[in-house]
């Protein structure tokens, strides 16, 4: 394993060192006036860093050859028993005929209308 981090790391400087001499043709034909060549080395100056990167972080694969599948292990999920389980209500803030408390129509900028409330 530590020969293969040597061999990444050791192609990685090489890849690095291109780019330092593309980098310094591109400076150089730039001050002669090179024109439009200039963009030849600028380009690989840029491009040859994510490259680099690239082969760097690739290592060798897995010797098991395929990717396990993720599974989580999680807890089974709660199920309160019958019992205990609460009863479902109209809709939340509604307030049931006959119950004595104020409905809509007593809220201010309400018109008392059944419906949506924004």
């Amino acid at each position: 394993m530590s020969q293969d981090i040597r061999y990444r790391e050791r192609r990685y400087l090489v890849m690095m060192g291109i780019r330092l001499v593309c980098f310094v043709v591109a400076v150089v034909l730039f001050v002669n006036g090179g024109g439009w060549l200039t963009a030849i080395p600028a380009v690989g100056a840029i491009v040859i860093p994510y490259f680099a990167v690239i082969f760097a972080n690739g290592g060798r694969e897995p010797a098991g050859g395929r990717m396990r599948v993720y599974q989580p292990n999680l807890p089974q999920r709660y199920v309160p028993p019958e019992n205990q389980r609460p009863q479902p209500t109209a809709h939340p803030g509604t307030v049931e005929p006959g119950t004595g408390q104020p409905g809509e129509s007593d809220i201010p900028g309400t018109n008392g209308a059944p419906g949506r409330r924004s």
